[in-house]
């Protein structure tokens, strides 16, 4: 199966994107990666008038360390953040979830600008950024940029905080600091398939904000289990309190029990490593 009939522009600068995105209709897609995207279309699951490309914008390229902050432009491959020292050093899940994403030919053209605003809710990079406290960078030719907490920006299936006429430019990063943990964990059938359920991990040892995958909707923070752990819990006190914080369903990966229990399982690995790591 290909596409309906498209129109197709390549965007010269990010003005000219920006522009083209406040002239549309609102039902316009932008062109990263297009790892999803054109699956997407040739499967006709979405339909656009437009293509706007951005794979021109060198300005929406690269990684680079500002304060405390690491700001990765939106067009970063995802083979980049595998070879980044500047991520490898101050956002190791990044590093560390990179090579979890589907196969080597897809890594080497998604983005994660494209991940973040494709919003899948098995997807590795949204839960990391929310783990993170990550904020999501966007801008419009009305309204310039504007900045939203990672948290607030996966609302639902598939959907977002960004407005049609606003692109994604940038996801800028709190770095690691002394004292804190950063991991992630996912079980898959097979190398490259989505997971059946992952988590996010950051933040203090004893305290870090855990964010599942694959489970919901969207990225699921686990609010209780956090509050388990921040109020001096043990490993398996957070593990029992994901029962109010995960709420799947059933589909053809498995049922919601499994599924909830393989996240016990994962919340226990992934805690027991950092415990033993923070005893050593």
């Amino acid at each position: 199966m290909k596409p309906s009939p498209i129109g197709y522009v390549r965007a010269t600068s990010l003005a000219h994107a920006l522009d083209l995105l406040a002239e549309g209709d609102g039902e316009e897609k932008v062109l990263a990666g297009g790892q999803s995207l054109v699956a997407s279309l040739n499967l006709r699951l979405i339909e656009s008038p437009n293509l706007i490309d951005i794979n021109g914008l060198d300005e929406l390229r690269g990684i680079g360390v500002e304060g405390d902050v690491v700001r990765i432009g939106a067009l970063t491959r995802h083979c980049e953040l595998m070879a980044s020292d500047v991520v490898a050093r101050h956002v190791p899940i990044l590093r560390e979830a990179a090579p979890l994403i589907a196969h080597a030919a897809i890594r080497t053209r998604g983005t994660i600008g494209g991940s973040i605003a494709n919003a899948d809710p098995a997807a590795e990079l949204p839960a990391c950024v929310v783990a993170l406290d990550a904020t999501i960078v966007l801008a419009s030719k009305a309204g310039g940029e504007r900045r939203v907490k990672a948290a607030e920006f996966f609302l639902g299936l598939f959907e977002t905080d960004r407005r049609d006429d606003e692109l994604l430019i940038a996801i800028e990063v709190p770095t690691i600091k002394p004292g804190e943990r950063q991991s992630i964990r996912e079980l898959v059938r097979r190398s490259g398939d989505y997971a059946l359920a992952g988590l996010a991990l950051a933040g203090p040892a004893d305290a870090p904000r855990l964010v599942f995958f694959g489970v919901g909707d969207a990225p699921v923070v686990a609010g209780n289990a956090m509050a388990v752990l921040a109020g001096g819990g043990s490993i398996d006190e957070a593990a029992l309190a994901l029962e109010g914080d995960l709420d799947p369903a059933d589909d053809i990966n498995g049922s919601a029990g499994y599924k909830k229990h393989i996240s016990r399982v994962l919340l226990k690995r992934a805690l027991s490593v950092d415990r033993q790591f923070e005893a050593a």
